[in-house]
C-alpha cells in the first residue's frame, strides 16, 4: 500500500464517513456533518490518509486557545479494521505529535478502543491508559413514557429555543467533564457547525427550562437510514443537578424517537459518571463496548 498523509477538503467528507462508520458504528456522522465542519470549522485541524481516491485513516487535533501555557490537546485518530498494520496510525500519530508540538501543547488526550492491538499502539507510543468509557444502546421500541418535569418548569423542543440559551447551559456541562471529551468552539463557531449540525433533530433534542433559561439538556443526532439515534451531549447545569431532570430530557427525547419511526439509541459516557449511567440504565440502555481515554506527556 502506497498512502500519503495531508490535510483533509470538504470533499472528502464522504471518505471520511466512511472511516467513521468502520471504527464507530454506533455513533451518527454523516458526510454532510462532516464537510459542514470542514468548510466552517476553525477550531480543528483535520489530516487523512489517502491511497489514491480512499480514505483510509483519520487524525484531528482540537486546536488549544492561542495564549494557553502547555495545554493538554484533545487529538483523534481512526483506522479501519482492514487498514491496520500498514503503518498509516503511526504516519498520522506522528504528523499529530509533530503539529501540536509547533503549538506548545504539554500534553495529549485521545480515545483509545477497548482491544488489546488499539491499547498495545498506543502504550508503545507513550501514551499512558486512563479513563474508561463505555458504550451503550437500547431498544426504542420498548421505551419508557416520558417523565413529567417538576413544577412551574416547562420542557420543550430545540425548535423552541433560540441557540444562546442552549450554548450558556452546554458551556457548564462541558466544562466540568471529568474525560475532558466535551469541549467545544467559541459561540460563532458552534452555532456554524454544532447547532447547525444537519444531524442534528431539533424535534428529538429536549431542554427543560425555568423561564428562559436551560437547566438541563439532550442533544440528538438521527440517522434515519439505519433508524437510530446518538445521544450527542446530555447535561444538566450544576445548580439544577439533583432533581431528575436528566431522566426528564432523557426520557422525552426517546419516546419521541420512538414515535418518529426510530429503533435504536446509542450513547457514551464516562464509566465513572454513576448518575448519569443510572439515568440510562433506567431507559434501557445495556452496555455494548467500551473505550478508554489516554495521555502522554511531550
Amino acid at each position: 500500500m502506497v498512502f500519503e498523509v495531508r490535510t483533509a477538503r470538504p470533499e472528502d467528507a464522504v471518505g471520511i464517513a466512511r472511516v467513521w462508520a468502520a471504527t464507530m458504528p454506533q455513533l451518527v456522522k454523516t458526510a454532510r456533518a462532516i464537510e459542514l465542519q470542514l468548510k466552517h470549522g476553525r477550531s480543528q485541524e483535520v489530516l487523512i490518509a489517502v491511497d489514491g481516491p480512499d480514505v483510509v485513516g483519520y487524525a484531528s487535533i482540537y486546536l488549544p486557545p492561542a495564549d494557553a501555557e502547555a495545554p493538554r490537546v484533545r487529538v483523534t485518530l481512526q483506522v479501519p479494521p482492514e487498514y491496520r498494520k500498514r503503518g498509516i496510525g503511526s504516519a498520522l500519530t506522528t504528523a499529530i505529535t509533530e503539529r501540536v508540538t509547533e503549538l506548545g501543547a504539554g500534553r495529549l488526550l485521545v480515545v483509545v478502543a477497548d482491544d488489546e492491538d488499539s491499547k498495545t499502539f498506543a502504550t508503545k507510543r507513550g501514551f499512558t491508559i486512563d479513563r474508561r468509557m463505555s458504550h451503550s444502546a437500547a431498544d426504542l421500541t420498548a421505551a419508557l413514557e416520558p417523565v413529567a418535569s417538576p413544577e412551574g418548569l416547562r420542557v420543550a423542543t430545540y425548535d423552541e429555543l433560540d441557540p444562546k440559551q442552549l450554548y450558556d447551559a452546554e458551556v457548564q456541562v462541558r466544562d466540568d467533564d471529568p474525560s475532558g471529551l466535551s469541549g467545544g468552539p467559541a459561540y460563532e463557531e458552534w452555532v456554524r457547525t454544532s447547532w447547525s449540525n444537519p444531524d442534528n433533530r431539533f424535534d428529538l433534542s429536549v431542554a427543560v427550562l425555568d423561564g428562559d433559561r436551560v437547566l438541563s439538556f439532550v442533544t440528538t443526532t438521527a440517522d434515519p437510514d439505519r433508524k437510530m439515534i446518538w445521544s450527542n451531549l446530555t447535561g444538566t447545569i450544576p445548580s439544577a443537578r439533583g432533581r431528575g431532570l436528566a431522566k426528564v430530557v432523557k426520557s422525552v427525547a426517546l419516546a419521541r424517537s420512538r414515535d418518529a419511526g426510530f429503533t435504536v439509541a446509542s450513547t457514551g459516557n464516562d464509566a465513572a459518571n454513576e448518575p448519569m449511567l443510572a439515568v440510562n440504565r433506567w431507559l434501557g440502555y445495556q452496555e455494548t463496548g467500551g473505550a478508554w481515554t489516554a495521555e502522554k506527556a511531550l
